[in-house]
Order: C-alpha cells, then structure tokens, then sequence
C-alpha cells in the first residue's frame, strides 16, 4: 500500500498524486534539484511489480524488500542503493522488545522506503524533515540520513528503558525479603532473549554505517559523511549499551546460581544435622530392640529412664554444637 508520495524541490514539498508516481519522477528529474520519495506500507508482490519497474530497482534487493526478516546491510546496485534498518520498540507492560523493518533504495532524484510492521518513525521523519528545508534539499541524502537518525536514537531510548528495568531486576533477585527464587532464572533469561533481540537490530548496523561514512558510496554526497559520523557515533552508544546489559544480565545470573548454591548448602547441612539428631536415638533403641537375654542394664531398675537421659543429653550436645556452628 502507498502511503505517501511527493516531490521536494530545494527542500520544499510539492504535492504529487500516489498513483501517478512514474509522472512524478519524471517531473523530479526534469526540474532539477528535485527528488521523489515514495512510503510504501507492507506491499504485495503485484503491487511492488509496478514501482521496481518504474524505478529500475534490483530484482535482488526487491526479494529482499518483499519478504522482509533481513539483516540490517547496506547494498549498493548499478542504479540504487539499497539499505536495511531495524527500528525497534520496548513495550514496558509486557517487558518485550519487538523490532520492525524499514528498507531504503536511494536512486536518481528518488528515494523509495519499504515499512514492515508498525511503530516505524517514517511519519514524524518526514514531517521533521518537511519543516527542515536546508537538510531536505540535500536530496536522498537527507531522507537516508534522517531516518537512520531516527532509528539509531530509538535505539538509545530502548537501551535506557532497559537498563531502569534492569536495575529493578537486579533490586528483585537479591532483595533479602525475597523467599521464592524458583521463577528467577527463567526472568533473567527472557530478559536476555529481549536484549539478544535488541543486538539483532544493532550489531549488524555498525559496518553499513562505517561505510556511509567512508567516501565513494554511489547516491550520498560526500558533504553528508560528517552528518552519517554522528549517527555513528550514535550507533555506537546503543551497542555498547546493549554489550553492557548483556553482561551484567550474565553476572547477575552467575550470582543468582551462586546464591541458589549457598543456600542448598545450607540446606543440605541443615538436613544432615537434623539426621544426626535423628540417629542418636535410633540406633541406641535399635539396639535394645534386638531382642538379646544378656544386654546391660535389662534386670537394672533405673535401666530405662537412665537411657532416655543419656539420650537427652547427647541430643542436646548435638544440638548445641549444630547451632553454634550455624548448622541449625
């Protein structure tokens, strides 16, 4: 589906039909310092037909804006440029990273950007953009770069959402009031599935952006390198944010196995100590329970309740030193 459609010449819109976009790239072409851009939503391959053939678009790169699930990567084709953004979102009630797609051809006096799912910043760009004629005259150049902005400083936004939960995550399993840890384990590691999402998105992203910055890349002016250096540097921060959560999410997990150890010592030692208890009187009534004529203490009347002292207080000897020694 089209969203939207026009031509900007020297960084002003001027209104073009959605449909008669093949017109409206002849015309871009034909004035001069003017260029298409064309927003298109989750097309079909009927409908993408059309603007591949009108824009000379490579099969290839056309593949890859149809069936979507793609790397960030940045391509360069005889007649376009063709990149792959992936912006994301962090929703806070469900504590879930989701990314989208956003594919980019940058062409002669054209730029065409192809949306997957929802929460993509094409609209607020292109209004920004619109009330920013000095950058927008810049051409393709210009929409390249002010979405790449815009996705990398969504990263940065999610990264900090991240780690304000990741702080109340690290507050949560070591809290001292917290009695069921049987749940803990398995949140570190959906949270870790959120920040491996967030990398997919991320790392792949660094190279394509070191490459605009660099000169001689087909459809960007070498004037807008400076401008690609800052959304690298942008770029930069997410990833080494992203590499910090991912580790400190593993510290906390080792210390929270650790922890989990201690306490089944603990638990363990005091198993073993109540045992021991156990076993005093045991084997001493197992033993008078053998049934034997000639055992100590059988014809003496003080036989029994002399037992159950020497019981008692081997118990309590034990008890006393288990205590002490923290066992109980």
């Amino acid at each position: 589906m089209i969203v939207d459609c026009a031509v900007y010449q020297e960084g002003h819109r001027t209104e073009g039909r959605a449909e008669d976009f093949s017109d409206a790239l002849e015309m871009a072409r034909a004035e001069g310092h003017s260029f298409l851009w064309l927003g298109v939503h989750e097309p079909t391959q009927e409908e993408f037909e059309r603007i591949s053939s009108e824009f000379g678009l490579h099969p290839l790169a056309v593949e890859d804006a149809l069936k979507a699930h793609q790397r960030p990567k940045l391509e360069v084709y005889d007649d376009s440029l063709f990149m792959v953004l992936k912006p994301v979102l962090y929703d806070d009630a469900a504590d879930t990273v989701t990314s989208t797609e956003l594919m980019l051809f940058l062409g002669d006096s054209f730029v065409v950007t192809v949306r997957h799912g929802e929460g993509n910043p094409l609209a607020a760009v292109r209004r920004r953009l619109e009330q920013e004629p000095g950058i927008l005259k810049q051409g393709p150049t210009s929409v390249l770069y002010a979405i790449s902005d815009a996705v990398v400083d969504q990263y940065i936004d999610v990264a900090g959402q991240l780690q304000v939960d990741l702080e109340e995550l690290e507050t949560e399993v070591f809290s001292p009031d917290r009695t069921d840890t049987r749940d803990v384990a398995g949140q570190i590691y959906a949270f870790k599935r959120e920040v491996l999402e967030f990398r997919r998105a991320t790392n792949p992203l660094v190279e394509p952006m070191a490459r605009l910055q660099s000169a001689g890349v087909p459809f960007v002016h070498d004037e807008a390198r400076p401008f690609f250096r800052d959304v690298g540097d942008h770029l930069t921060r997410a990833t080494e944010s992203v590499e910090g959560l991912d580790r400190l999410l593993s510290d906390i997990l080792s210390a929270h196995l650790a922890q989990v150890g201690v306490r089944q010592n603990d638990d363990m030692r005091k198993i073993s100590a109540w045992a021991a208890l156990a076993a005093v009187p045991t084997l001493i009534a197992g033993i008078y329970g053998m049934n034997f004529d000639h055992m100590p203490e059988l014809t003496w009347t003080f036989g029994y309740p002399g037992i159950l002292l020497i019981m008692v207080t081997i118990e309590l000897c034990l008890y006393r030193t288990f205590k002490r020694r923290g066992w109980l």
